[in-house]
């Protein structure tokens, strides 16, 4: 089958005459489909789940909201600890060379997702969801999605190379079908997994993302997980509260992810098994959502509610505070889930408040709370992900409204800003990751010599005996001796070969001293040198390291800098895949 498979892959190469890039569009379209296909299947298996175990399908608020009490509470803690065994066994196919998400398989990784630990890792998240979790389902989903794209880049035999772009193409349409936003899932993936925007990549990332959302509309009833309301225009003075709201969503982001990090570490300090540890979230969301069934599920029907609903602040604040709770529970417990739905509900929630507030104290000139919804949504996730272009389209998909880019753009781009002068926090530890290379390339290149300087410790003075440097020679492996002063002045150096051609030729050498073999024109470094400078010097340079003096006025030997080490830090700087 697979020799099959790249044989049709050439020859149809060779028929169409289609290059590697075409072949890539070609595929795409292929992996744009299975994502969706993937995403479909996971949707009905929660679906199907949650009617055997309540007799009905749909929104997981009404479900609790029919339930007795007590089902409430022990229904979730059943599906934690179910989903618990299940990751116990996903763990069994877990393997130390192979990255678990498909984002470090992009990222960092060949393109090779685990086929036994994402499906039981994703049948484990199902039992969380269905039982009424407060966790999304967009991260099972993209992740089979990805499985999907890996596995057919395997069987075609794709490289490294290509395999990581397809499992890039399979992650954009697993983000499409969840949240119909086609633009915004091509952007997810090239902004936060691909971390640049180039069209060798983008091109077949928007190919999947499109043919996945055809896909999802043609042949499923899917509806886009949002109602949005028509936007109001907004106009004035009005458009500096947006930008507040921006600096609001930016200062909680960062707090809200410490917050599920502090959970999580909680949870594991606790000596219990992981299926007990996952009941245990599960419980925490059973008892709370006897006062407030909206802490189950991801929050969707929630937020429909609040874009299209009437709620006191009270009542705002209330299912915040319980979603915050039951969120930082079932992540924090262990639970195999997403954040971004939930990331998305605190920002509704967070921009409602802040819509009502200002709606008191300036009543005649702000538009309606649900306006101020809408875009803090944005805004917290541009924050929590640091992704302020895909939050942007995200929201403006969802809308369709050109009068939201305005507030939106300003409040998503303010509250990045805010998140990351506030702490180096993301809800993706891949961007984490690159933030820290990143930063460390941006160090690099202000590096100086400076920083690299060893000491010399081949130095010798102008006096010493042939015995003396022969007795250096032999114990460092160098080619070189400096010669310094008694002030510490470089005057040059002793070439090995010079001392070496003397001895062989049995020349006599007991009256010469350093000075006699002094080379005084040597290339040097001095300490404020870049790194760019130092490393045409080694180029023009065919040995291991060159002395560094303070200054041409002053050459005192300030030490010497080897090669490897600049070199490691060149290469730390300009990394290549």
């Amino acid at each position: 089958m697979l020799s099959f498979l790249l044989k049709l892959r050439t020859r149809a190469q060779k028929l169409f005459r289609l290059s590697e890039a075409h072949t890539m569009l070609v595929w795409s379209v292929v992996v744009g489909v299975a994502g969706a296909l993937a995403t479909i299947a996971f949707r009905a298996a929660i679906s199907l789940l949650q009617l055997a175990i309540s007799g009905d399908s749909g929104s997981f608020v009404e479900m609790a909201r029919r339930m007795p009490w007590m089902e409430r509470i022990w229904l979730p803690a059943a599906g934690g600890l179910i989903a618990g065994f299940l990751l116990l066994i996903a763990r069994r196919h877990a393997d130390k060379n192979t990255h678990t998400d498909y984002m470090e398989a992009v990222a960092i990784g060949d393109g090779v997702v685990p086929v036994r630990l994402s499906f039981w890792r994703s049948v484990s998240s199902l039992f969380t969801i269905a039982s009424g979790g407060s966790i999304g389902r967009e991260g099972p989903m993209v992740q089979l999605a990805a499985l999907a794209a890996s596995l057919i880049g395997r069987w075609v035999h794709f490289d490294p190379a290509r395999l990581r772009l397809l499992v890039a193409c399979g992650a954009a349409a697993g983000i499409t079908s969840a949240y119909s936003a086609p633009i915004a899932g091509a952007f997810f993936v090239t902004e936060i997994v691909l971390g640049s925007i180039a069209m060798e990549s983008f091109g077949p990332v928007v190919v999947a993302a499109v043919v996945a959302n055809i896909t999802m509309r043609e042949f499923t009833s899917y509806r886009p997980p949002y109602e949005m309301p028509a936007f109001p225009p907004v106009a004035g003075l009005e458009v500096l509260l947006f930008v507040a709201l921006g600096v609001l969503c930016g200062a909680a982001a960062p707090q809200f992810l410490r917050m599920l990090d502090v959970s999580k570490a909680g949870f594991r300090k606790l000596p219990l098994p992981l299926p007990v540890r996952l009941a245990l979230g599960g419980l925490v969301v059973g008892i709370l959502s006897v006062w407030s069934p909206e802490v189950w599920g991801n929050g969707y029907s929630v937020v429909n509610s609040i874009l299209h609903s009437p709620w006191t602040w009270t009542a705002l604040v209330f299912v915040l505070v319980f979603k915050l709770v039951a969120t930082a529970a079932t992540a924090g417990s262990g639970a195999v889930g997403g954040i971004f739905t939930p990331t998305l509900f605190v920002g509704a929630v967070v921009g409602s408040l802040f819509g009502q507030g200002m709606h008191a104290l300036w009543p005649h000139a702000t538009s309606a709370p649900y306006a101020y919804a809408m875009v803090g949504m944005g805004a917290f996730l541009a924050g929590a992900t640091q992704a302020p272009l895909m939050a942007i389209l995200m929201i403006f998909e969802m809308t369709l409204s050109y009068q939201v880019v305005l507030p939106l753009m300003l409040s998503c781009v303010v509250a990045y800003f805010v998140a990351r002068a506030i702490g180096k926090t993301s809800m993706y530890e891949i961007t984490l990751h690159r933030n820290r290379e990143e930063q460390e390339r941006v160090r690099l290149r202000a590096t100086q010599m400076r920083e690299l300087i060893r000491p010399a410790e081949t130095v010798v003075q102008p006096h010493a005996t042939v015995q003396e440097m022969t007795r250096v020679f032999l114990e460092y492996p160098v080619k070189y001796l400096y010669v310094a002063d008694e002030a510490g002045a470089f005057l040059g150096v002793v070439a090995l070969k010079d001392i070496t051609s003397d001895l062989l030729e049995k020349r006599d050498t007991a009256s010469k001293t350093a000075a006699d073999y002094l080379q005084p024109h040597f290339d040097v470094l001095t300490p404020d040198m870049s790194l760019g400078v130092a490393l045409q010097h080694f180029m023009a340079f065919q040995g291991e390291r060159l002395p560094v003096i303070e200054s041409v006025a002053h050459p005192t030997l300030a030490g010497v800098v080897y090669k490897t080490s600049l070199l490691d830090a060149y290469f730390r700087m300009n990394p290549t895949r």
